[in-house]
């Protein structure tokens, strides 16, 4: 069991429970209560959809060979712990539960998310899946800024408010901007090895020194935008308490770490994700 819980990346979590923290935070700063049940099934789906697209991918590069001697974490099927197979039911299973519970969302709310969903999971399986996956050309910064930013925290706001406006926009940028980061340095740690199979990702494509330079204007972007967020919530002011441990991570970042060492940074991006998602929230729901 363990070996699946290391192939999930428990690492990357903070990305699918975020969003979802900020924008039923949004709902409650509204003053009209928020409906738990609905905000459940939102964790839910995001949650699985996340170790969905994390064992896809895991299946997807494993069969191409792509995660051979991979310096990061578990890789199921690169590594030889899981056959093919069993990582491809494991993602299919974990569709299936953000399916179930994204239907029964759709239900209580509208229909339209099923739509927005499908789009999702279509996404999710054609990042590394595929005849032409979209990872391996770049594009994968743009997927997560838009699904596990802009529509999981907008529709987190949505399904509990059946309306949306541009504070639940404003309030989507730095979630967005943090998920991004996350996966701007783990593909800064896998580019030596992408660069060898010809994996294209944004850090191939910009080289070592620009993609750090772009893992550090995403923490500038998702400070920015939480700093905007405290005109109309001043409490949010407070996320400055992170910018001293932020400091710290950029220090290493621009003083050359790479490899195995990024693995820990990894970590502390989810980590700060989650407590700048986690601030913004307390100061919405105060």
């Amino acid at each position: 069991m363990n070996k699946w819980i290391a192939g999930a990346r428990p690492r990357t979590l903070p990305a699918s429970i975020s969003p979802v923290l900020v924008g039923t935070a949004l709902r409650h700063s509204d003053h009209l209560g928020v409906n738990w049940l609905n905000a459940l099934l939102a964790l839910i789906v995001s949650l699985a959809l996340q170790l969905a697209v994390n064992y896809a991918n895991d299946y997807s590069d494993g069969i191409r060979g792509t995660d051979s001697n991979r310096v990061g974490p578990m890789r199921l099927v690169g590594s030889g712990a899981a056959s093919a197979i069993a990582v491809k039911a494991a993602a299919y299973l974990s569709f299936l539960a953000a399916s179930i519970a994204g239907v029964a969302l759709a239900s209580r709310t509208s229909y339209w998310l099923v739509g927005v969903g499908a789009i999702a999971i279509i996404a999710a399986w054609t990042y590394t899946g595929g005849v032409k996956p979209y990872g391996y050309i770049g594009l994968g910064e743009i997927s997560v800024f838009l699904f596990f930013g802009l529509v999981a925290t907008m529709g987190s706001y949505f399904v509990q408010a059946a309306a949306l406006n541009w504070k639940s926009l404003l309030v989507s940028l730095p979630v967005g901007a943090m998920s991004c980061a996350i996966l701007a340095i783990n593909n800064l740690r896998d580019l030596p090895k992408d660069l060898l199979v010809n994996k294209k990702t944004l850090a191939v494509r910009l080289g070592d020194k620009k993609a750090r330079y772009f893992f550090l204007s995403l923490l500038a972007l998702a400070f920015g935008s939480a700093l905007l967020i405290s005109l109309f919530s001043p409490w949010v002011f407070a996320v400055i308490i992170l910018i001293p441990a932020t400091l710290e991570l950029t220090r290493k970042i621009r003083t050359g770490t790479a490899g195995s060492e990024l693995i820990p940074l990894l970590g502390e991006t989810g980590r700060i994700q989650l407590l700048l998602s986690g601030v913004i929230a307390i100061a919405l729901f105060a």
